[in-house]
């Protein structure tokens, strides 16, 4: 897992050409007058989905992992929590599906608040439990670039 503020994105690049090419995306668009939606980066390879979303109560929700695809999770208004654990301290709730790129998972994890500016890249093994309210519910902006393993 990377946590970092996106003015810092650069410092990642030599991780993969991949997730380079998914943070320079982030940091060349102005989010905040891009509509929701899936837009293209480099065909299923790289893309981004736009979002608008109201954060939920800690505890509504459960953790997720991936194993085809990278998560950039990028704030760009607003503030949230974010879960993440490693997958070998989990449960498996619900066995991956293959087409959807997800694994459910239950128990403990830490949490981290991620500010306007910010970005989190949780790898396959970083199960995480994304859109939780800090206090209160509230909107928030974000951007997902699923990068391709």
């Amino acid at each position: 897992m990377i946590v970092d503020n996106l003015k810092n994105s650069s410092l990642y690049y030599g991780v993969s050409s991949r997730l380079k090419t998914a943070l320079e995306y982030l940091q060349n668009n102005d989010f905040k007058n891009i509509e929701p939606g899936k837009y293209e980066i480099d065909g299923e390879n790289i893309f981004a989905m736009v979002n608008c979303i109201e954060t939920k109560v800690k505890g509504s929700s459960q953790w997720e992992a991936h194993r085809k695809y990278i998560d950039v999770q990028y704030v760009c208004e607003g503030t949230e929590l974010m879960g993440y654990s490693h997958i070998d301290g989990l449960k498996v709730t619900k066995e991956y599906d293959d087409n959807g790129d997800c694994l459910l998972l239950e128990g403990d994890g830490s949490y981290l608040v991620v500010k306007e500016g910010c970005f989190v890249v949780f790898f396959p093994e970083d199960a995480h439990m994304p859109a939780l309210a800090v206090t209160q519910p509230e909107k928030v902006k974000k951007v997902i670039v699923k990068v391709r393993v």
